[in-house]
């Protein structure tokens, strides 16, 4: 995920578009990993990634795609979610189907574990590669190629054996090749795109404790800022509009979701409080700064809040 959160901080910093700015491979993959236990039963997981970012789960009973992210839907219509998800419910229901009935064909031998991938790459300068394959206990079986499913170069008879069937399921093959030649890479595009202005507009929570007094007659004071994207902020302790000298500041460290996290330190005589203020600047403020005083919190000009 850090990789990923810097090379989107490139592209914000740099102000183009994905194509372009993007110098490392991004993928977005869909993953259905299925735990065949016997004849009649079967268990399946489902998840979508945004390189090690998970960004989409599934409904198990409706089928529907679970949006982990305000972003997540990237740019699509409901119209276009929906049929995405009537695809995958009639993929992901129709492929257990045919591995339960041609697995003694196949010699797949109870229990086993059969992954299924969709995923599209964005390539330095734009290019992106569609990729669905098929694994058999880890190992890949089939993958698809130029509207055709294709034996892997390590799956033997058993891989050839499967192509000749699954590749008789023509509708499908059409499906297949349309999403991850065409909806996968425009989706991808999308949730980055939308991944980005989320980013831009991701506003700091600041709030004031303190810390262990350093002596009987002096106070620690923190100002804590926090969630905030894109990483560059200012924060200082003020007394009017004098910068107060001798603050300390942690690093500035990530928290999960990709924002920010910051405390500034200021040791003070313990009779020497008043009017004390810590400024928070950054750029998703519009020019707003946070002000937080001791016993009250005021942002801007507008707002106070006792």
């Amino acid at each position: 995920m850090l990789l990923l959160q810097i090379l989107l901080l490139a592209v914000l910093l740099a102000g183009g578009d994905n194509e372009d700015a993007f110098q490392e491979e991004v993928s977005f993959k869909i993953i259905r990993s299925s735990s065949f236990y016997n004849h009649s039963w079967v268990k399946s997981r489902n998840s979508a990634w945004l390189d090690d970012l998970q960004t989409h789960g599934w409904d198990s009973n409706s089928g529907r795609i679970i949006f982990l992210h305000p972003w997540s839907k990237g740019n699509f219509s409901k119209e276009e979610i929906k049929e995405l998800e009537k695809f995958f419910r009639a993929f992901f229901i129709t492929m257990p189907q045919i591995i339960h009935r041609y697995a003694s064909q196949w010699k797949f031998k109870y229990p086993f574990e059969i992954q299924i991938t969709m995923s599209c790459e964005l390539h330095p300068g734009g290019a992106i590669v569609g990729f669905n394959g098929l694994a058999y206990q880890g190992s890949e079986l089939i993958h698809f190629q130029n509207n055709s499913w294709l034996p892997s170069p390590k799956g033997g008879t058993r891989a050839q054996d499967v192509c000749r069937l699954v590749n008789q399921y023509h509708v499908t093959k059409k499906m297949v090749e349309r999403i991850i030649s065409d909806t996968c890479p425009r989706f991808l595009l999308s949730v980055l795109d939308a991944w980005k202005a989320d980013l831009q507009r991701v506003k700091p929570e600041a709030w004031l404790s303190t810390g262990p007094n350093p002596s009987p007659h002096r106070q620690m004071l923190v100002c804590h800022v926090s969630g905030f994207h894109p990483k560059p902020i200012r924060v200082q302790w003020m007394r009017g509009e004098q910068v107060q000298q001798g603050t300390q500041q942690s690093g500035i460290l990530p928290n999960a979701d990709g924002t920010w996290y910051l405390q500034v330190f200021l040791e003070v005589e313990a009779t020497e409080t008043s009017g004390l203020y810590c400024r928070v600047r950054h750029s998703s403020l519009g020019g707003q700064d946070i002000l937080l005083y001791l016993g009250k919190k005021k942002l801007g000009p507008h707002w106070e809040w006792e």
